[in-house]
């Protein structure tokens, strides 16, 4: 039985991480400023990862004209999902239709073909941390796991064909990476194909050549599998990683789908070694997906007991008495210097015991009485039940650092 403490939208307003209003809408969250700590180290973890594996950051705008997406195959394929356009009638000048984006692969395809391209450059890996805005019917609307205005961890591979491949599986591995830096377990992985008489581009010859890469992919990691149809993006089949909420309910959290319809639909080309003219593959990829999604499934797996690395407030200063009060003052001075995230926890919030128990999903407590003021050292109580020796402040605080720099989900 689910209890209300593993519901992600009882907890998270517990804990103030997040809130709704209905002023601002259904399906539009917004973050309290402990909610958009975790948030902010999710996303910096996120873009420095695909940086160290070869992409470049862009921003791109979160309207397109209409003519864009009629390009791109959404107009026809994925209309029903999209906002209703904005007409840009006298008051706009010249009666545009701007549409909210209900994807960022439409703008990647621009940028990438905002300038010449040589085989050479590829793969080319363009990443967006961006918002994108999705018609969502009010009644499956839920806390973080469905909403309207959603913050994608996105990315396109502009690739040649043979490139695909390892292209693919570098991003699995990538999506199996964080899964461990933030501590959470992929339910199953699934290979996403098209309906019979669904609406989905028509090409048997290129979804045939996308879901034989797909795989291929699949079959070298030596990652089970469940082939499902009706669950492919308009423009092709797509691996998808499929976690679980608390009551049990599957959803997706990260992608990687071959795309060999949208570099035909805007004309995408690279110069080749034989100086002729070639189309790219465009490989999409969502590490952590949505990032309310991402928090969502967070709050659920911990409990609100992040790794050290995600939590709001890191370190406890708990001074024992009113003698160690300026001791404490310094030491959050410490951890603020260190980059670390602490608050301190003075005598007048009650005693020592209630202190602690209140911190309890701070990862580390700083205890400071009078030996440890004398000698400059802090008593830490791990998260998890354990105390430590007293340990000289520095040497605490480096090793916290160090844990917190790796990414580690061990408190120790």
């Amino acid at each position: 039985m689910t209890t209300a403490r593993h519901d992600h939208r009882a907890l998270g307003r517990e804990l103030g991480l997040f809130g709704t209003d209905p002023l601002i809408g259904a399906g539009l969250p917004y973050w309290l400023p402990d909610g958009a700590t975790v948030r902010h180290e999710l996303e910096e973890y996120i873009r420095a990862t695909e940086r160290r594996a070869g992409y470049q950051h862009v921003y791109s705008p979160v309207l397109g004209k209409r003519e864009l997406y009629e390009l791109s195959g959404h107009w026809a394929h994925y209309a029903d999902d999209m906002f209703p356009p904005l007409e840009m009638g006298e008051g706009g000048g010249d009666g545009e239709q701007l549409v909210l984006r209900p994807s960022l692969c439409p703008h990647h395809a621009v940028i990438y073909r905002s300038r010449s391209r040589s085989y050479r450059e590829l793969p080319l890996r363009l990443a967006e941390l961006g918002a994108m805005y999705r018609s969502e019917r009010s009644g499956v609307l839920g806390g973080l796991t469905r909403v309207r205005a959603i913050q994608l961890n996105d990315a396109h591979i502009f690739c040649t064909l043979d490139q695909v491949a390892a292209e693919a599986r570098a991003a699995l591995e990538l999506i199996r990476g964080a899964y461990r830096a933030v501590g959470i377990q992929a339910a199953r992985y699934r290979l996403s194909l098209p309906a019979p008489g669904g609406k989905y581009v028509a090409n048997q010859d290129k979804w045939r050549q996308a879901t034989a890469l797909l795989r291929q992919v699949l079959d070298e990691a030596g990652l089970p599998y469940e082939a499902e149809e009706g669950e492919a993006a308009f423009y092709g089949p797509k691996i998808d990683v499929q976690i679980a909420d608390a009551a049990g309910r599957e959803a997706t959290l990260s992608t990687v789908q071959v795309d060999l319809h949208q570099p035909a639909r805007f004309d995408l080309h690279y110069t080749g070694a034989d100086g002729g003219r070639h189309r790219p593959v465009m490989v999409h990829r969502a590490v952590i997906g949505s990032v309310e999604r991402a928090v969502a499934q967070l709050i659920e797996v911990h409990g609100g007991a992040f790794p050290g690395w995600l939590a709001p407030t890191q370190i406890a200063v708990l001074p024992v008495s009113g003698a160690q009060l300026p001791d404490g003052e310094a030491l959050l001075r410490r951890c603020a210097a260190a980059g670390l995230r602490a608050r301190l926890s003075p005598p007048e919030d009650g005693s020592l015991g209630a202190r602690v128990r209140q911190a309890r999903l701070v990862p580390y407590q700083a205890v400071l009485g009078p030996r440890e003021s004398a000698e400059g050292r802090v008593a830490l109580r791990l998260r998890d039940g354990r105390r430590l020796d007293p340990l000289p402040a520095a040497e605490a605080m480096a090793r916290i650092t160090a844990l917190v720099a790796e990414h580690s989900t061990e408190l120790w």
